[in-house]
C-alpha cells in the first residue's frame, strides 16, 4: 500500500487550503494569520506584566492606552506568522490570576483609499477653495474671519509622512511610527507610500492657507504589519494633545467584506470621545470608502458607521458622485475629490519635497474636513464631539450635488445615502460654532425588537412601538445616531436589502445590495447605523424592512434584532441660538497673578473667550481679581472651573458634584456621583452561529435548486407587527 505518499499528498492539500482564502458559498474568506504579540489586561499596572513577561518568556512593549492596564507583548520565540493561535502561552496566560483578559494578535487587512500622480500646483489650482468651483467650500470666508487653525493639532494615520517636507515641517510634532516602534514615521518605501504625506498637506492648506499657526502629528501604521493592537495605539496617541484624528482607510471595499474594528480599537474610540481633550471628546474623521465600482456599501465597514466616526464622502467640481464613492446610511457629509480622468483633482504636498495636483478618491475629502473642523475648534475650542457632528449636519448643504435619491427627513432637512446632508461649508461651520449652545449629554434607548427566529421570506416588514424609553433617566427627545443591531442568516448575503423606517416617515437604507457578496454567513450581530435621522422624535412605530432584490431564490433567518437609539433630552428644532463666543485680550489678572480676559455683559470667562454658558466638563463660578486702575475693590468675575474627572456636567468640582454622567457611566442621584460600567466579561468566547448546526446553507440550497425546478424565485412578502 502506498500508505505514506497519499498521507504526504494529502497534507499538502490540506496546507494550501488553509494557506488559501476559504471558499463559503462561493464567496472567500480569509482565515486568520495569528501574529508573534499578544494584548493582555492586567489591574496591577507596569509592574505585574513585566513579572508575567519575565515569567512566561514576553518582551513588554508598553501599555496601549494611557492609563496602564492595556499592554502590547512580543514573544521572539513565536513564529511570526502562524495559521493556528499558540496554545501553550494560551494557556499560560489563562490560567495566570492576575490576567483579566488577553488576545494573541491576527493580521487585519487594511486598504488605503486613494491614487496619486505628483506635479507641480499653485493656489490657483485649489478650484475648491478660490472660488473656482460653485458652490466652493468657503474656507476664504474662514480665513477672513482671522482662523489659521492656530492650537490645533491633527494627527494623520496612515502609511507615514515626509516630515522634512517644506510645506509641513514648520507644523509638524511629535510623530510616532507604531509600525517599527520608534519616533520616526517616514514611509519606508517612499515611491509607494505617499498617502500620509497628501492628507497632512491637505488638511493644512485648508487650516491654514500657506505657512500658519496650526499643528500636525504623522503616524505612520499602515506600512507594515497591521493589528488590533496598532491600530487602537494609533487611534489614543496622546488624547489631550491631538484635538482631531484624520483617516483614509479601512478594510477591503472589494463589495463583499464585512469588517470593522477590533475589542481594542473600539475601546480606542470610546476612551477618545469621553476622555480625550479633557472630556470633551476627540474627533475621529474618516474617508467614507472607495468601493463604488464593486457596488459596496460603507455600513459594512464599522469604522466608517461608527457613531464615534465622522464619516465624509466624495464629489466632483460638476457636483456628480465619483465612480469609486460608496453610498450608505452613515456618511454625514461630503467634500470635494474628482471623478473621471479629466476631472481637476486635490492639491496636496506629496513626497521628495515635491507637490501635486492629483490626489484623489475619499482620502482626498476626509483631510479637507479636517481641515475646515479645525478652523470652527479655534473659533469654538469647547465643542464636544457631538457638538461638531450637529454643526456639520448643519453646515452641509444639498448645494448643486446630483443624485436620485434626496429625501427630506422628518425634520425637514435634505439628506442622502452619496452625500449625507451635502456639501461642507466652512463659513457657515465657523458661523455656527461660534453661536452654538452646548449639547446635553448623550443618551441611548435600547430596545429588544426581536428575540426569536423568523424566517425572511422575499419581502418582510417588522413593526415596533417605541416609547424612546420616555419616563426613564435615558429617555429621548431628539435622536442622533441610529443603530439596528442584526443576527441573521441568508443563503446570499448580497441579494438582502435592509432598510429603516422611523415613526416621521424617514427612510433609510441601512444596506443596499452588493453583487458580488455571495456570502452564506449573514450578519452575527453586525451594528448598521444611520445619521438620517438627525434630530427626530424617535417615539413611535419603527419599521425594519428586509427584502430579496437580488435575481436568486433567497432563504434565510432572523435572529436578533435590537434598536439603538441615540440622542439628548432636548427638542433640538426649538433650541435658541447663542450669543457669539469671542476672544479676549488679557487686561487684568487675578489673586493668583494668572491672566484674565474681560467680558462684556454676563459672560463666563474661560481661558481667553468670553461664553454665555460654561461647557460640559466646567460648571459656573466666580473668581477675585485684583482691582482695575481707579478702583479700590477687588473683582468678582463670571468664569468657568473644572468639573470633577468622572462628571460631564457637575455644579462643583467634587466628585460627588456631579449633575450628569459620560457615556457607559450612570448617576447616583443620592451620592451625586457617576457609576462606571462592570467590566464585562473578557474571557475569549466563540461567536454564536447564524445558521444553527450549520443547517441553512443546506436548506438555502435544497429551496434554490426547488426554485429552479419551478421555474424562478417563489415571490412572497410578510409584514410582522410586534406589540410595544
Amino acid at each position: 500500500m502506498r500508505t505514506a505518499p497519499i498521507a504526504l499528498w494529502l497534507l499538502r492539500v490540506l496546507a494550501l487550503a488553509l494557506v488559501r482564502p476559504r471558499a463559503v458559498g462561493w464567496a472567500l474568506v480569509r482565515a486568520p494569520i495569528y501574529v508573534s504579540s499578544w494584548a493582555v489586561r492586567v489591574s496591577q499596572g507596569n509592574r505585574e506584566v513585566e513579572r508575567l513577561a519575565r515569567k512566561f518568556g514576553f518582551v513588554n512593549l508598553g501599555p496601549i492606552f494611557p492609563d496602564g492596564q492595556y499592554f502590547h507583548l512580543r514573544h521572539r520565540g513565536v513564529v511570526q506568522q502562524s495559521l493556528t493561535p499558540h496554545w501553550g502561552h494560551r494557556l499560560h496566560l489563562k490560567k495566570d490570576p492576575k490576567v483579566q483578559w488577553f488576545q494573541q494578535q491576527t493580521l487585519r487587512r487594511r486598504v488605503k483609499r486613494s491614487v496619486v500622480v505628483p506635479t507641480d500646483p499653485w493656489f490657483s489650482k485649489q478650484w475648491y477653495m478660490n472660488s473656482e468651483a460653485q458652490p466652493d467650500l468657503s474656507v476664504l470666508q474662514a480665513w477672513g474671519q482671522g482662523l489659521s487653525g492656530q492650537g490645533i493639532v491633527v494627527s494623520v494615520l496612515d502609511d507615514g509622512i515626509e516630515k522634512d517636507h517644506p510645506d509641513l515641517w514648520a507644523n509638524y510634532v511629535r510623530p510616532y511610527d507604531f509600525n517599527d516602534y520608534d519616533p520616526d514615521p517616514s514611509p519606508a518605501t517612499p515611491q509607494e507610500r505617499r498617502e500620509g504625506s497628501s492628507g497632512a498637506g491637505e488638511w493644512r492648506g485648508v487650516a491654514r492657507g500657506g505657512l500658519g499657526c496650526g499643528e500636525g502629528q504623522g503616524v505612520r501604521m499602515l506600512d507594515g504589519i497591521i493589528t488590533d493592537v496598532i491600530e487602537a495605539q494609533s487611534l489614543s496617541l496622546q488624547p489631550q494633545h491631538i484635538h482631531i484624528y484624520s483617516a483614509s482607510w479601512g478594510p477591503e471595499d472589494d463589495g463583499h467584506t464585512v469588517d470593522g474594528p477590533g475589542i481594542l480599537t473600539r475601546e480606542a474610540f470610546r476612551r477618545g470621545v469621553t476622555k480625550g481633550r479633557g472630556g470633551l471628546g476627540t474627533l475621529f474623521i474618516w474617508a467614507s470608502g472607495n468601493g463604488g465600482l464593486h457596488y459596496d456599501d460603507c455600513n459594512c465597514d464599522g469604522y466608517t458607521n461608527s457613531i464615534h466616526t465622522l464619516s465624509v464622502g466624495s464629489t466632483t467640481q460638476q457636483g456628480r458622485v465619483p465612480w469609486y464613492s460608496e453610498a450608505c446610511a452613515s456618511t454625514l457629509t461630503t467634500t470635494y475629490s474628482s471623478g473621471v480622468a479629466t476631472d481637476p483633482q486635490i492639491v496636496t504636498t506629496d513626497l521628495h519635497h515635491q507637490c501635486t495636483d492629483q490626489h484623489t478618491g475619499t482620502s482626498a475629502s476626509a483631510p479637507l474636513a479636517a481641515g475646515m473642523i479645525a478652523l470652527a475648534l479655534e473659533a469654538n475650542p469647547f465643542l464636544t464631539w457631538r457638538d461638531m457632528q450637529h454643526l456639520v449636519v448643519r453646515a452641509s448643504k444639498p448645494a448643486h450635488l446630483q443624485a436620485e435619491d434626496w429625501r427630506t427627513n422628518g425634520v425637514g432637512r435634505q439628506v442622502s445615502h452619496h452625500y449625507g446632508y451635502g456639501l461642507l461649508d466652512a463659513g457657515l461651520l465657523v458661523d455656527t460654532a461660534r453661536t452654538w449652545l452646548p449639547t446635553q449629554p448623550q443618551r441611548k434607548c435600547a430596545v429588544r425588537v426581536q428575540n426569536r427566529p423568523t424566517p425572511i421570506l422575499p419581502l418582510i416588514y417588522i413593526r415596533k412601538n417605541v416609547s424612546a424609553c420616555a419616563g426613564r433617566h435615558n429617555s429621548i427627545r431628539s435622536l442622533e445616531h441610529v443603530q439596528a443591531q442584526l443576527t441573521l442568516s441568508y443563503s446570499r448575503r448580497g441579494d438582502l436589502e435592509i432598510s429603516l423606517t422611523s415613526p416621521m416617515g424617514t427612510r433609510s437604507t441601512l444596506v443596499a445590495i452588493r453583487p458580488l457578496d455571495v456570502s452564506t454567513e449573514g450578519y452575527n450581530n453586525w451594528v448598521f447605523m444611520s445619521t438620517h435621522f438627525w434630530d427626530e422624535n424617535p417615539q413611535g412605530v419603527w419599521t425594519l424592512g428586509l427584502e430579496n432584490k437580488g435575481y436568486y431564490f433567497n432563504t434565510g433567518m432572523l435572529y436578533r434584532y435590537t434598536l439603538l437609539l441615540y440622542g439628548t433630552a432636548e427638542d433640538m428644532t426649538a433650541r435658541p441660538t447663542g450669543p457669539q463666543v469671542t476672544s479676549s485680550a488679557c487686561v487684568q489678572r487675578d489673586t493668583e497673578g494668572l491672566c484674565q480676559a474681560v467680558c462684556d455683559g454676563p459672560a463666563y470667562i474661560l481661558g481667553r473667550l468670553c461664553l454665555a454658558y460654561c461647557p460640559p466638563r466646567f460648571f459656573n463660578d466666580t473668581r477675585l481679581v485684583t482691582a482695575r486702575p481707579g478702583h479700590t475693590a477687588a473683582l468678582a468675575l463670571r468664569v468657568c472651573s473644572s468639573c470633577h474627572s468622572s462628571c460631564y456636567t457637575c455644579r462643583g468640582s467634587s466628585l460627588k458634584d456631579c449633575t450628569s454622567c459620560p457615556p457607559s457611566f450612570t448617576l447616583d442621584q443620592q451620592q451625586g456621583s457617576c457609576v462606571g460600567p462592570t467590566t464585562p466579561d473578557s474571557r475569549p468566547r466563540l461567536r454564536a452561529a447564524a445558521c444553527p448546526q450549520h443547517g441553512c446553507p443546506a436548506s438555502a440550497m435544497v429551496l434554490g435548486l426547488l426554485a429552479m425546478t419551478l421555474g424562478g424565485p417563489v415571490l412572497y412578502s410578510m409584514s410582522m407587527d410586534l406589540p410595544p
